[in-house]
């Protein structure tokens, strides 16, 4: 093949047709010097050899060499034998910082926000195995653009899973992949804003990133009322859509009683209405049998919203919804539109990961490292501060700690003082909520490693009253 381009050397981009005009060693030597001088070639960057770097610019070589010559000389370029042309080391003048504002107590020191997981105990290896597994089986189809609804290796592997180990009632052919729960619910909120609906019920407790994706298509959020038997689904009536947490109520960590979750799937059925299950920690139960899924009590009426980021890690962007068969196709054919999908190799991945047995041995590992640090904060609170009441313990990855009226913006500051990230209860509290707000704390216990999460509860307790 004939040298050019294309098969010699490495690639280098010089803006040197204006430069050229001067003469052409002059503007390369100007070209070369401005991109060292700009920082865009970075010190050590080694820089193709003349003859390459000649053919590329369809100039003489000794015009290059001359140059090179030219920039070693004044100090921008080093050249040795065996190395090469490279940029010479130098002091670089970074950018300036703009000034930090002021932070009261200091920046965190522990991560005790809720809903986050583990992430240092990610099975690396095992999931390692998996992909490796995934890589040497896969078909070279795999490596397109594929199937908008997901990798049909993946979609079978879940479908099997969810029914053992949740209850959900599906097939492939109704569940879609999608990169988080948020962007599920931007799906569904566009599909269902499309039908005529203009508000959907949520629970008066919630995440305002859901609530803001709901909003954004056009769906106005209007708040159930949430108590210890969890939303009040009997308010359901003149609504076409809910977004509910039957399983573990988000974030007071209570279930859905049996009475409320039999009447939202009669309201579904008799109203023509849909709910939206998000079934985020589901694998994560301590001292109850877990709740089976509200999608199995109705399949064509509840869509049911799974992830792998409490599970496993949010960086995987995996989560899938589970739809009713009418669905399926139009959930698919927007996400096309909208151009989002997961990485392929990655849902490859997952699928062996749960066809071998790593996710169930994965999720029992982690259910009881979980345990642990809940029995131990429960225990800390009772000897250091036996006033604060803890809910929303049997299950997940935080507990809610209830404060004496009107304290919890001053124990959330006293926390900060401590450098103890976390929220107070009311962070999550929808803004047309009516009811009387609770004052109380969410304390995750998912992230801290094991060796930072006895000094994490010291610092706590430290802030609690």
């Amino acid at each position: 093949m004939e040298n050019s381009w294309a098969t010699l050397g490495v690639d280098l981009h010089l803006d040197t047709p204006a430069a050229m005009a001067s003469g052409v060693r002059r503007g390369l030597t100007d070209a070369l010097r401005e991109a060292v001088r700009g920082g865009r070639l970075a010190p050590g960057t080694r820089l193709p050899s003349s003859r390459s770097l000649a053919t590329d610019l369809g100039i003489a070589r000794n015009t290059v060499a001359d140059a090179y010559a030219d920039l070693v000389a004044e100090g921008w370029l080093t050249a040795r034998q065996g190395s090469g042309t490279r940029v010479a080391e130098r002091a670089v003048p970074g950018p300036v910082a703009a000034p930090r504002p002021r932070r009261t107590g200091g920046a965190p020191t522990y991560d005790l926000m809720a809903g986050r997981p583990d992430v240092a105990s990610f099975p690396r290896a095992q999931w390692l195995k998996s992909a490796r597994r995934a890589l040497a089986a896969a078909p070279d189809d795999a490596l397109g653009y594929g199937d908008p609804r997901g990798r049909v290796e993946l979609r079978a592997a879940l479908a099997a899973y969810l029914a053992r180990a949740r209850g959900v009632r599906a097939d492939p052919d109704r569940i879609v992949v999608v990169p988080g729960i948020a962007h599920g619910l931007t799906l569904l909120g566009t599909l269902l804003h499309a039908c005529g609906l203009g508000r959907i019920a949520v629970e008066s407790y919630g995440l305002d990133l859901h609530w803001e994706r709901l909003d954004r298509t056009g769906l106005r959020t209007v708040p159930l009322a949430v108590d210890d038997r969890g939303a009040h689904t009997d308010a359901l009536t003149g609504h076409g859509a809910a977004l509910l947490t039957p399983a573990h109520q988000f974030p007071t960590g209570v279930p859905l009683h049996p009475d409320r979750r039999a009447a939202a799937v009669d309201w579904a059925r008799r109203a023509g209405g849909l709910i939206l299950e998000d079934d985020y920690d589901g694998e994560f139960r301590y001292d109850r049998q877990s709740v089976g899924a509200l999608q199995g009590l109705d399949p064509d009426r509840v869509i049911y919203l799974g992830t792998a980021s409490k599970s496993l890690a949010p960086g995987l962007r995996l989560a899938w919804m589970v739809l009713p068969a009418a669905l399926a196709p139009e959930a698919a054919e927007l996400k096309d539109a909208h151009g989002a999908a997961s990485s392929t190799l990655e849902q490859l991945t997952l699928a062996d990961f749960l066809t071998s047995g790593a996710y169930d041995r994965h999720v029992r590992s982690a259910r009881l490292r979980y345990r642990r640090r809940r029995d131990h904060l429960v225990a800390s609170l009772a000897e250091h501060a036996p006033d604060v009441r803890v809910t929303g313990i049997a299950a997940g990855l935080h507990a809610v700690l209830r404060l004496p009226p009107g304290s919890e913006q001053t124990v959330v500051q006293a926390a900060h003082w401590q450098r103890l990230a976390l929220q107070g209860l009311s962070r999550f509290r929808h803004p047309q909520t009516a009811e009387p707000p609770l004052d109380a704390l969410v304390v995750g216990y998912g992230t801290p490693s094991d060796r930072a999460w006895e000094a994490a509860l010291e610092a706590l307790c430290r802030a609690l009253p």
